[in-house]
């Protein structure tokens, strides 16, 4: 289990979600590509259609690569199974490489929980669900909750049934916009909600570029998750927004310095100024 207060450095997570599209093949290539950047997790979403697809919204047709059907049909088409995650537990553990599943629903948290998890996330659409945000907290398993689409008080409210049930919990700042734009990100909240709620917090981003999440670690986020795809032309509707291989490879690589630039809080005369002090002071 992840232990959030002993992070280090950023903890990169590659958010598939359902940019897989129900194939098997997908999702195992975008696992390698979580393994071969050096990222540290590969996230799923875990739903039972029935009860996380808002009534209103079951009947309602919708176009896929598949043929029309009503978007319950489509949310099944996409649904990884049991022998599924079977397969996906048994690739992560050959690399060796974490996974786990944001959960929408108890029975998604039932299906979860005999995995050996690092953690479970709960999606900032169900933040306010205080059943499902109990259930996660009381298992015993890591939580980290995003922040997207709430109010300070919906957070406040979820924070504290984290901190009565959770053996360990962490935030993730967001936008729940697909894709965000930037004026919307509000960064300046990530130190604002690690001082407000003294616990890890971390950025899930769902805007264009890498800069914005360069710019979430400099503040402060210490989990970092993105979507990510194998090409923004695929058929869905994250796969715009996520990140294809190269960025993956682009933003680890700018995120790894970024420690060594922040340096400590002190003041001080670094090592290699000091011949150039004495030099030109005389010091």
């Amino acid at each position: 289990m992840l232990d959030f207060t002993k992070i280090t450095q950023p903890y990169f997570i590659g958010e598939i979600g359902i940019n897989h599209n129900g194939d098997m093949q997908i999702a195992k290539k975008l696992i390698d590509a979580v393994a071969a950047c050096e990222w540290d997790c590969a996230k799923f979403q875990k739903r039972n259609p029935d009860k996380a697809v808002p009534e209103a919204e079951k009947n309602k047709p919708r176009e896929t690569p598949w043929g029309t059907m009503t978007y319950l049909e489509y949310k099944y088409r996409v649904e990884f199974g049991a022998k599924d995650y079977e397969y996906i537990n048994k690739y992560c553990a050959e690399k060796p490489l974490d996974w786990t599943v944001s959960v929408w629903d108890l029975d998604s948290l039932a299906f979860a929980l005999p995995y050996q998890l690092p953690f479970i996330k709960i999606p900032s659409a169900m933040l306010t669900n205080k059943e499902l945000l109990t259930a996660t907290a009381k298992s015993g398993v890591p939580v980290i909750l995003s922040t997207g689409m709430s109010t300070l008080d919906e957070i406040d409210a979820a924070v504290c049934l984290l901190e009565r049930h959770a053996s360990s919990f962490a935030l993730m700042h967001c936008n729940s916009t697909y894709p965000a734009a930037h004026k919307d990100l509000h960064l300046r909240v990530i130190p604002q909600l690690a001082a407000r709620y003294k616990c890890p917090v971390g950025y899930s981003g769902h805007e264009y570029g890498l800069e914005p999440t360069v710019l979430a670690v400099s503040l402060g986020a210490m989990i970092i998750e993105r979507h990510i795809t194998m090409d923004h032309k695929m058929w869905g509707t994250d796969q715009s927004s996520s990140l294809e291989v190269h960025g993956m490879s682009m933003l680890k690589r700018r995120i790894n310095g970024i420690a060594d630039m922040l340096g400590g809080d002190d003041k001080i005369i670094t090592e290699t100024e000091l011949p150039i002090r004495k030099k030109l002071r005389g010091l």
